[in-house]
């Protein structure tokens, strides 16, 4: 029986199935819009934040429901959402007394295409 080649994949091109850092290197807009992000995430109470934001039922939690899994104040947890919402990874928006936050999948998306490797593409170490 012949061997039969792989059916191609509609709507993407070369440039589409490539991350970015595969394709060519990133220019300073970008790294720097990229690397605020990354910095964002680095901190381990703002990565679990953007987590359980990301898990509340619809999408969206009010800073109300934020603070009980965390052994810091609520200052510092507006704080930290104010890191997140300056980096362009949650919106926000006032509701009478309280704010609500979503992540914004647009960000995730950025981050996740610039990390995405395809396979067989990076080297294994000697």
């Amino acid at each position: 029986m012949p061997k039969q080649a792989g059916l191609p994949v509609l709507g993407q091109d070369d440039a589409a199935c490539c991350a970015p850092m595969v394709r060519e290197p990133l220019g300073e807009e970008a790294a720097a819009e990229l690397s605020r992000m990354f910095k964002a995430l680095a901190d381990p109470i703002r990565l679990r934040l953007l987590s359980l934001i990301a898990s509340y039922e619809g999408g969206e939690a009010c800073v109300c429901d934020l603070n009980g899994p965390f052994a810091v104040a609520q200052p510092t947890i507006s704080h930290h959402l104010k890191v997140l919402r300056e980096a362009g990874l949650v919106g926000s928006e006032r509701r009478g007394t309280w704010v609500y936050y979503w992540v914004l999948p647009e960000a995730l998306a950025k981050l996740s295409a610039l990390l995405q490797v395809p396979a067989g593409s990076a080297k294994a170490p000697a």
